[in-house]
């Protein structure tokens, strides 16, 4: 039962974040996630300072918290500054990360408190993490975790689907139709920065960084049409979280590793065949 809930917890993660990435690959914010990632550390400083503990849900309200300010201030750079989406995003990131830094070691010296260590999951422990809900289900808390997750981002796109689509391809065609664009591109940001917090709190923050990135660059690469990319870059996320599995346990290595180094693998075919396909043209 390990193994299938590694797994489960794995591909529940890889489409929720397939499903979200497809849109940041295509409005060219693939970074949002790692930036998030980052952003969220003086979240996670003030959250101990005020609790005077490393207890999760405190940690994580704290860390949300960051991550949405990383996306008000991408977006008050971006729209209001007039700087680059990806200039906007590296400036908050970092800005938002050396302020975490400079907390730490003025305030927190004496504790071992960093990102990593309070934070950063890893998928191997998943089954370890046992919780008994309403004395119905007994299992994982994280496989609860990322199947809520998971069922919130479906519903999300279906309902913001439209909107999400015209912001996507051309965003001043959606204005001219008097399509609140502010509206859904807020929604979004928060939705890939809920999903983002809490995804890395069980997987890590290197797989879930490329979770969100690889799958939908590979499936963009295969098609342009948004629905059939939606859909193939959820089943190659969940192929690389179950083939990863399979190679850390070959290997004997890191299983996020290997989950990243499979759908590296992915995006590696899909490069060469297109490569391929354009020198026989």
């Amino acid at each position: 039962m390990e193994a299938f809930y590694i797994i489960l917890t794995g591909a529940l993660v890889a489409a929720s974040s397939a499903l979200l990435g497809s849109f940041l690959v295509l409005r060219r914010m693939a970074m949002l996630g790692d930036a998030i990632s980052h952003a969220v550390l003086p979240g996670i400083v003030i959250a101990f300072l005020i609790s005077g503990h490393r207890e999760s849900l405190s940690l994580l309200i704290g860390a949300a918290a960051s991550g949405l300010l990383a996306t008000f201030l991408i977006e008050l750079l971006h729209r209001k500054a007039r700087l680059q989406e990806d200039a906007s995003i590296g400036i908050s990131f970092t800005w938002l990360f050396a302020i975490g830094v400079l907390l730490i070691s003025a305030y927190t010296g004496q504790v071992d408190l960093d990102q990593e260590c309070v934070l950063y999951g890893e998928i191997a422990y998943v089954p370890l993490d046992q919780i008994s809900f309403g004395g119905l289900w007994t299992g994982p808390r994280p496989v609860l975790i990322s199947a809520t997750l998971f069922v919130l981002t479906l519903a999300y796109i279906i309902i913001s689907f439209k909107g999400l689509k015209l912001l996507s391809f051309n965003e001043d065609h959606a204005k001219s139709l008097g399509i609140r664009t502010q509206v859904w591109h807020f929604s979004f940001m928060a939705m890939v920065s809920l999903v983002t917090v809490l995804a890395f709190e069980i997987v890590g923050a290197i797989l879930i960084v490329a979770l969100l990135v690889v799958p939908a660059a590979t499936a963009f690469l295969w098609t342009r049409s948004l629905v059939p990319m939606l859909i193939l870059a959820v089943v190659l996320g969940i192929a690389a979280s179950a083939g990863g599995y399979y190679l850390a346990l070959g290997l004997n290595g890191s299983i996020a590793g290997a989950m990243v180094s499979v759908a590296g693998i992915f995006l590696a075919i899909t490069v060469l065949l297109k490569v391929l396909v354009q020198k026989k043209a």
